[in-house]
């Protein structure tokens, strides 16, 4: 490890996501099910500053600060740790995050952090690992992780970790309908086995979805979207089903849940359509939380970082 010029403070960002398309296969033995996934970065995202410390210890502020541990339960606290031990580094770490994107809201917010986290204690300590290294050990982080370090748009398979980028071009505008109680991920596949007894063997991803994100159409995008999960998150979470009914009477194109929910993501025409159909939301009142954004966006990203001779 490079240790000749010390970095005080790295701060790097990382989105949430959005499913844009998720297709589910039976469970196999290990209980994890066959997917097949498009995601989408978008621009709710999660700050995390790391800063030297003598221990690997976290701490959260922003709108969901108090559905999250500060502990080495923490997922972000769990890839300094894993970092550390693959780098053979001994210095501590000090996390803090600001989180932005919904916990237990189907947008990969926990994996946000873990990605970011990588990044910022690898910036900070100086590992030297490539990037390719810290995929693998996103990787062992969670499915959703790997992504969170790449952003875009890309394809899914297996557990979900098993990516290749997509060319998706043009800009999306979509509004987040989201609810303050999560869903488990866990207990919405539970519904969804009990609800497709027979699933597809193995679930792929139609070349209607890429050409659609390919010609930068929203409503060519619109007419592909769909997620295997929408039921089983509505049974569990009736909100869901009231948001979409909403929207259904909106200028959205289309609607769906966002990974195992229970956000509900709405596509727009354009940004000022997107601002309408939120506006419809929060005067509805049938999401806790509403937010417009857009994708695709970057992956985890160094925003900035000072040395010791310039500070």
């Amino acid at each position: 490890m490079n240790t000749s010029v010390m970095l005080p403070a790295v701060h790097v960002r990382a989105p949430g996501m959005l499913t844009l398309v998720l297709r589910v296969g039976p469970a196999g033995a290990d209980g994890d099910h066959q997917l097949a996934t498009v995601y989408q970065a978008v621009s709710l995202h999660e700050d995390v500053v790391a800063t030297p410390a003598e221990e690997i210890t976290v701490s959260t502020t922003g709108p969901w600060a108090d559905r999250v541990a500060d502990d080495e339960t923490n997922l972000a606290c769990r890839a300094a740790r894993l970092l550390a031990e693959a780098s053979g580094t001994s210095t501590g770490v000090h996390l803090q995050i600001t989180k932005r994107v919904p916990v237990g809201g189907g947008m990969a917010g926990g994996s946000a952090d873990a990605a970011a986290a990588l990044l910022a204690c690898d910036l900070l300590w100086q590992t030297g690992l490539a990037r390719e290294e810290l995929g693998h050990l996103a990787a062992e982080l969670g499915a959703d992780v790997p992504f969170a370090l790449t952003g875009g748009t890309a394809v899914a398979l297996g557990r979900g970790d098993r990516l290749t980028p997509a060319l998706a071009r043009g800009c999306y505008h979509w509004v987040l309908g989201i609810r303050a109680q999560g869903l488990s991920t866990g207990e919405v596949f539970t519904e969804w086995d009990r609800l497709h007894p027979d699933p597809e063997p193995v679930p792929h991803i139609d070349d209607a979805v890429m050409a659609a994100l390919i010609s930068g159409d929203p409503h060519r995008l619109a007419e592909v979207l769909g997620n295997d999960l929408d039921d089983a998150a509505g049974n569990l979470a009736p909100a869901v089903q009231q948001v979409q009914q909403v929207l259904a009477d909106s200028p959205a194109l289309a609607s769906l849940v966002a990974g195992s929910g229970p956000t509900v993501a709405a596509l727009a025409p354009d940004h000022p359509t997107a601002v309408e159909i939120a506006e419809t939301l929060r005067t509805a009142r049938v999401a806790d939380h509403v937010e417009v954004v857009t994708g695709p966006a970057p992956g985890a990203r160094l925003l900035e970082s000072v040395r010791e001779d310039e500070a």
